[in-house]
């Protein structure tokens, strides 16, 4: 093999260690930030191939909301929203009345995640039937934090959010966050992973891992060839 070749075959492998090593989100989790939804718009079937109250669609994940949930625009980007330190963008959902279920036709397992701030202390809860039915595989339960050591963002009631998340066994198809109603906002709602917005740290692959057991062996044969230089 020549030199030139050799050189080629390390950045290659150079280049794989670092992808293998790099952060990624599964595939099968899903993440919604409710960018998109209109200031006070029902969500309704942004989420499920149609669109909000207002006309506004996003991705067809198969998620059906209720007719009381409702996106809310920051204020400070515009909107009606009296909160601050969102953690994506300047949009969060929340229940202003009645039933607050939402629905996910496919189903999703493994865990359930969201980021909310909350001004009282309440329970959602996940199960394996349509419409907050069946048996219920997870509950998340949510403290009163809304105001609690806030910084940054100045302008907004609701400033502080906390994430919340719950393993599972099982297969889900809704959540009820019905005992949050006109008291709670919710970001980042993650589907299939325990940590809200789903993101996980790779673990090192094979290749990694062999490269960095190599990375001393390599350095001290380009020492040695340099003293022979020297010498």
């Amino acid at each position: 093999m020549t030199k030139h070749s050799k050189s080629r075959l390390a950045r290659v492998l150079a280049g794989a260690a670092l992808t293998a090593a790099a952060a990624t989100v599964d595939a099968s989790v899903i993440v919604l930030d409710f960018e998109g939804v209109g200031n006070n718009a029902n969500i309704n079937d942004f989420y499920n191939g149609g669109t909000d109250s207002l006309g506004n669609s996003g991705v067809d994940y198969g998620i059906q909301f209720g007719s009381n949930s409702l996106g809310l625009v920051d204020q400070d980007a515009g909107g009606g929203g009296n909160f601050a330190n969102e953690p994506s963008s300047d949009t969060v959902m929340f229940f202003l009345t009645g039933t607050a279920v939402l629905n996910y036709t496919p189903g999703f397992d493994t865990g359930f995640s969201f980021f909310y701030s909350s001004s009282t202390t309440a329970s959602v809860f996940v199960y394996d039937g349509l419409n907050a039915t069946g048996n219920l595989l997870a509950t998340l339960n949510l403290s009163a934090q809304h105001t609690d050591n806030c910084s940054g963002d100045p302008t907004g009631t609701f400033c502080n959010w906390t994430a919340v998340g719950a393993s599972f066994a099982g297969t889900a198809y809704s959540i009820d966050f019905g005992g949050t109603v006109d008291q709670t906002g919710y970001d980042d709602i993650t589907f299939g992973s325990a940590d809200a917005g789903g993101v996980k740290v790779a673990e090192p692959s094979g290749l990694a891992l062999l490269l960095m057991s190599l990375g001393p062996l390599a350095f001290s044969r380009a020492r040695r060839k340099a003293q022979r230089r020297v010498a």
